[in-house]
């Protein structure tokens, strides 16, 4: 036998049940750090009444009720409620100190309460409403004292007892200097549960308390943390995607350095390329940064009708301008990024890069020369929510966290496209209303006699104005159509653009736009009204299209006013340069349809 086995006579189930509760509290990681500087002590002859467990000093005592017998759960649950007065830095003087007691015990009951730690001290619920001590202090004050019993039953040291005793004297230290130990070490403390966590969802779990627990984790599991505890932009998206670092898989998906799969929640880092090394934790921050930046912003669902690899190429370019700005680690040698495209989104990068497929096609991403590092996917994560949603919601929540703890600099381009994440996509034919808006600004009509309006049954011998437009008003009010006519343009579609444009037109009070088509060669229609626009459109079939000479035909024409706009219809085949003279303008193209060079003007992408 044992020598260690104890004999029933010596047992005692109070002191056993005790000690079971305070080795499972000091055994949490949230309450590991904390009472390590706070001291637990079991005695007889406290002043604590008799269904009393704990009563906390400032000194940084947890004195416990040495005649009760107690569970080990309920134990645990009063040791941490003592506990969590030093950690949340309860010890503060109120002029009514028993209600300022009675607002912090229910506060960490609500604490303790969400994170289900031991049995509740009381079958009483909590009432609504608790946020904070200072608020809740205040709230109670108002309450009638008659009406305050809801507030305080939960304390650990009995009814009629606050379980706060302040400024009491110790030997060692300072009152000062302890709380601001426990409210340090119960702030390490969360980082390690959360930490924890993160390890538990990866399959990466390390057990609290091991000197190795950092050396045991490789460089981007550490980096993944800093994102997590330091940088709440991306902690949340850091936190929900898992690390893949075997250098077989990345090779054979040709990954050089790193790649992101948005849809299935993975990011690759090959461990071959050499960040793993502690001089280089910094490039390897700026790199998982802009990997978690292409899942944060959806560039995978924005691609849409653009080429893949150029999409991805410009997106590259963006999120290195702005990791520059912000100082998110070190950029890599060789990495995309042109001082020129600074401010720039990704959708207006691709337009002007797209113009010189040849050179731009011949860049290298974090994956490698001609392979993008925004890998495709169709099996979506295992959530409530779709991915939209879920990375809508943490890079937003991530957005508020970061500027209200004035964690750092953010560029005004970045938290413009948050700010857009989380809005829907606006339809092209709102966008295109937008634009007349912006070129007719609405007329007031006005009542008139001129022509009267029909007259009432009840009175008809009293005439009744009618509401018009003064035609001096309408006069200018116009706009150019240079429409592509050639047969590579969609008849339904450009029905579709069409008839837009004559109910825009018709709703913003244009009497009647100047239009001309253009394919091999350009013919002037004259000023049409908005009805006969979509009707009398044909498309003759001639091949390629030149729309010089149809602008030059208006910003020429005499009867055409040198403050009309120009709205161009193609299908992007056309020269690779217009000139427009400093005309207002716009361009209207079937969604997939790209321009031979940059444009000026606003681009409307239609479809059906």
């Amino acid at each position: 036998m044992s020598g260690r086995k104890r004999s029933a006579s010596n047992t005692d189930p109070a002191k056993e049940a005790f000690t079971l509760g305070a080795l499972a509290i000091c055994d949490h990681p949230i309450f590991t750090f904390l009472m390590s500087y706070l001291r637990t002590i079991r005695e007889e002859g406290y002043p604590i009444a008799k269904d009393g467990l704990t009563i906390a000093e400032s000194n940084g005592i947890i004195r416990c009720n040495a005649y009760i017998r107690a569970e080990p759960c309920e134990w645990m649950r009063a040791i941490a409620h003592s506990a969590l007065h030093f950690g949340m830095g309860h010890f503060t003087n109120k002029r009514n100190p028993e209600i300022w007691n009675a607002a912090c015990d229910l506060v960490v009951e609500k604490f303790l309460s969400d994170l289900k730690i031991g049995k509740p001290l009381t079958n009483e619920l909590l009432p609504s409403g608790i946020t904070d001590e200072e608020k809740l202090y205040e709230r109670i004050l108002l309450i009638p004292e008659k009406d305050r019993g809801a507030y305080l039953k939960f304390g650990t040291a009995g009814a009629g007892i606050p379980d706060m005793r302040h400024d009491v004297p110790d030997d060692y230290y300072t009152p000062k200097d302890i709380r601001e130990w426990e409210q340090k070490a119960f702030a390490t403390g969360i980082r390690e549960a959360v930490r924890n966590a993160v390890d538990v969802a990866s399959g990466n779990l390390v057990l609290p308390g091991r000197e190795d627990t950092k050396a045991g984790k490789s460089a981007a599991m550490r980096v993944r943390e800093w994102f997590i505890s330091s940088y709440p932009l991306l902690g949340a998206i850091a936190a929900g995607f898992k690390i893949i670092e075997d250098p077989l898989v990345c090779h054979r998906m040709q990954i050089s350095i790193a790649a992101i799969s948005p849809a299935l929640g993975e990011i690759y880092i090959n461990p071959a390329a050499g960040l793993g090394e502690k001089e280089k934790e910094e490039e390897l921050r700026f790199v998982m940064a802009h990997e978690f930046l292409h899942a944060a912003l959806r560039h995978d669902a924005r691609q849409e009708w653009r080429d893949a690899f150029l999409w991805n190429i410009a997106c590259d370019f963006v999120i290195n301008s702005w990791l520059t700005e912000m100082g998110v680690g070190e950029r890599l040698d060789g990495s995309l990024y042109d001082e020129q495209l600074k401010g720039e989104s990704a959708e207006s990068v691709y337009d002007r890069i797209v113009t010189d497929m040849r050179v731009y096609r011949k860049l290298e991403t974090l994956r490698g020369y001609g392979l993008g590092d925004i890998l495709p996917g169709e099996r979506g994560r295992a959530t409530d929510m779709d991915l939209d949603t879920f990375y809508r919601r943490a890079l937003a929540q991530g957005l508020e966290y970061h500027r209200d703890q004035g964690r750092g600099y953010l560029p005004a381009g970045l938290v413009e496209e948050i700010r857009a994440l989380d809005h829907p996509p606006i339809p092209w034919d709102v966008e295109l209303a937008k634009w007349f808006d912006e070129c007719f600004a609405p007329i007031e009509k006005t009542r008139s006699y001129a022509r009267q309006s029909r007259r009432q049954s009840s009175s008809p011998d009293i005439p009744r104005p009618n509401r018009a437009i003064p035609k001096h008003l309408l006069e200018g009010r116009t706009f150019g159509v240079v429409l592509d006519t050639s047969g590579s343009m969609d008849r339904s579609l450009l029905a579709a653009a069409l008839g837009a444009i004559a109910s825009f037109s018709a709703s913003r009070d244009v009497p009647a736009a100047r239009v001309v088509f253009c394919d091999a060669e350009a013919h002037d229609q004259g000023y049409m009204e908005p009805d006969e626009i979509a009707g009398r459109v044909k498309v003759r079939g001639r091949g390629g299209t030149i729309l010089q000479p149809g602008i030059d035909m208006l910003l020429r024409s005499e009867d055409f006013p040198e403050d009309a706009p120009i709205l161009i219809i193609t299908d992007g085949y056309c020269e690779d340069r217009l000139l427009f003279e400093g005309r207002e303008h716009a361009f209207l193209l079937p969604a997939g349809s790209t321009l031979p060079f940059v444009p000026k003007g606003k681009v409307f992408r239609f479809a059906e």
